[in-house]
């Protein structure tokens, strides 16, 4: 392993970051930035998409001096107490001197290195446009294909792309020129993809609603996942603070069949 070029500590790491995203720009469910504090200069960072218990053992095990996820923690309506699951995370942290940075929505949204620039670069999808064209920071996407695929083509694509098979429900189209994409727990933007002419629409999760919507609608909805769908955005994070800050990062994909 290289040795850095240099160190940053948490806060001027975070300030880095925090810039290159426009947290202030964002109304979250979460803090964006630095949420837990391990008080040591950061060589090293371990990257994931969620901050389990899991990825934190293996930044332990990498000696890593920081994590940087999408999935962090301290989330609107939880429980505040540091107990329990909770608190045993925050103390392996604080135990090991582990700070941890989380970016939720300014990741999803970034125009390129966001989960779902991320998602479309690696389906082969570069000219895009907004799904929500009047907002200032809009999450997710458009794409008009040049050359329009079947719905088996498309889903051999993703399952390719994303190394599992979507859940595919009918709306009923047999060729798709036009697809909206949104990352992660988005399926009910489905009712937005379709009022933007959209015949397929692409997210992590899906509800029990999501089948009728879709029926009725007549859009075809692929679920491939919420974490297959998020890895793109903060490996890419991860690869620009390698490039252009001279930290060793490890991205560590905890798997995760949801």
């Amino acid at each position: 392993m290289n040795q850095p070029a240099t160190s940053m500590s948490p806060t001027q790491l975070a300030h880095r970051l925090n810039e290159l995203l426009k947290i202030n720009e964002f109304q979250d469910y979460c803090p964006n930035g630095l949420q837990v504090d391990g008080g040591q200069p950061i060589q090293h960072i371990v990257t994931g998409v969620t901050a389990s218990e899991a990825l934190i053992e293996q930044a332990i095990a990498h000696n890593a001096q920081a994590i940087l996820v999408h999935h962090g923690y301290f989330w609107k309506g939880e429980p505040a107490p540091l107990i329990g699951m909770k608190g045993k995370r925050i103390r392996l942290l604080m135990q090991h001197g582990i700070s941890l940075l989380a970016y939720h929505l300014p990741l999803d949204a970034h125009p390129q290195l966001g989960n779902n620039a991320q998602l479309a670069l690696a389906l082969g999808w570069t000219d895009l446009s907004p799904l929500y064209p009047d907002e200032k920071h809009p999450i997710g996407n458009i794409v008009d294909l040049a050359a329009p695929l079947s719905i088996a083509a498309l889903t051999n694509k993703l399952s390719t792309t994303l190394s599992r098979p979507p859940l595919h429900i009918s709306g009923g189209n047999q060729v798709i020129s036009r697809i909206g994409l949104c990352t992660g727990g988005a399926q009910d933007m489905i009712e937005q993809a379709a009022q933007m002419g959209c015949q397929a629409y692409i997210s992590g999760e899906v509800s029990e609603r999501t089948t009728h919507v879709a029926r009725e609608l007549g859009i075809d909805y692929f679920a491939c996942g919420h974490h297959a769908t998020e890895r793109g955005g903060v490996l890419a994070l991860g690869n620009y603070v390698k490039e252009n800050l001279a930290l060793t990062v490890d991205f560590v994909d905890i798997d995760n069949p949801v």
